[in-house]
């Protein structure tokens, strides 16, 4: 009986791990730094099963306190599809963050230490995980105070470094504030870049940030993706743990799957192809972070639901056209092909095609009883 229960148990722990992202410990030998760097990598829960897929990129900063609510978050958000599975680096810093983000007093750009830490992040961590992973053409990088000021620097490369910056109440330094404003309108690939601080966050940080979003916020333009939280009742360290997934509940906004309100508010006021939309959304992932994503079936069935409201039938053979294409062993596409065919006034080929799916997979709401009921009912209404 015990060997039973132990055997029961190591099943569960193994199935458990499995479950559960990997996270590897590496120590980086670093050139620009002459030393040797901690790093903290997570990788996605289907990284080593699923070898064709590419991930995005978060680098975080301070990772000795700020990698596990990041990585969590990231873990959590992509376990839901509300944004891509994605490698998290981590680089361990503690007490030589101040040495890593040093800046020059008269120019205020990275200097000595800091100049070094800004090469070796660019020219040896960044060439190194790409090398060494599967990673997708976007990156993120997070920093909180000192380090959320650093990040800024890769603004000012052309190409900037990374494709997002999460700023978690930012020490900026002297003239940043009035930098990043003047940078962002000569930047022309997309940027996205987060802000935040707290109502009892340290003053002066408060202050400054509230003047950094105040430049900003006119900035907003399709090549500059912007949001800024203010949150009510934190401190410089308890905004950290609302920041985070706000900004990454923001930055990947495009990336969800079609909600309720999306359908609602845009699907159904559409008077262009909803078929479009459909295509366009996926097109958007792929050219925002590097990602060809299959349609999910939820979007397939929000499309389609809102083209057939809308009577928009050629629309909807288009969106079914697809679903055939991408899950020909159900009967997704099949059942809005019939509905498409039914409302173009091919109630014959609806109905063969209703039928045609009695041996395919069900999804969702879209039983093979329903199918047979669907030409069923056109058998009965046409005489066939």
């Amino acid at each position: 009986m015990k060997r039973l229960l132990l055997l029961s148990a190591c099943f569960f722990i193994s199935l458990t791990t499995l479950a559960q992202s990997k996270i590897i410990y590496e120590e980086f030998a670093s050139t620009r730094l002459d030393e040797t760097r901690k790093l903290k990598i997570q990788l996605p829960r289907d990284y080593e099963e699923n070898t064709e897929k590419v991930y995005p990129i978060i680098v975080v900063l301070d990772a000795n306190y700020l990698f596990e609510p990041v990585a969590g978050n990231v873990d959590y958000f992509s376990y839901w599809e509300d944004m891509p599975e994605s490698i998290v680096v981590g680089i361990m810093q503690g007490d030589s963050r101040y040495d890593d983000g040093a800046y020059d007093d008269v120019n205020f750009m990275p200097e000595d230490k800091g100049a070094d830490f800004f090469e070796f992040i660019g020219l040896e961590l960044l060439p190194y995980i790409d090398n060494n992973f599967r990673t997708a053409q976007f990156t993120i990088a997070v920093g909180h105070d000192f380090t959320a000021n650093f990040i800024n620097y890769y603004l000012f490369k052309d190409p900037p470094l990374f494709n997002g910056y999460i700023n978690l109440s930012p020490d900026l330094a002297p003239m940043m504030a009035e930098r990043i404003p003047e940078r962002i309108p000569a930047i022309t690939t997309k940027t996205f870049y987060y802000l935040a601080t707290g109502t009892d966050d340290i003053k002066d940080l408060m202050e400054l940030t509230i003047e950094l979003d105040a430049a900003l916020k006119p900035l907003k333009s399709d090549n500059f993706d912007y949001h800024f939280d203010n949150f009510d009742g934190a401190t410089h360290y308890s905004l950290v743990a609302r920041a985070i997934p706000s900004a990454l509940e923001k930055m990947f906004s495009v990336y969800r799957p079609i909600s309720k309100q999306e359908f609602s508010e845009k699907l159904l006021k559409m008077d262009t192809p909803i078929s479009q939309y459909l295509l366009d959304k996926y097109k958007v992932i792929e050219d925002l972070f590097g990602l060809t994503n299959p349609i999910r079936v939820n979007d397939f069935v929000a499309t389609a639901t809102a083209a057939e409201k809308k009577k928009q039938w050629e629309s909807l053979r288009t969106i079914a056209s697809l679903a055939q294409k991408q899950y020909p062993d159900t009967v997704l596409g099949d059942y809005y092909m019939g509905l498409a065919l039914e409302g173009l006034g091919e109630p014959k080929k609806a109905m063969r095609t209703f039928q045609g799916a009695f041996d395919k997979e069900e999804v969702d709401f879209i039983t093979i009883d329903l199918m047979l009921e669907k030409a069923d009912k056109i058998k009965e209404d046409f005489g066939y």
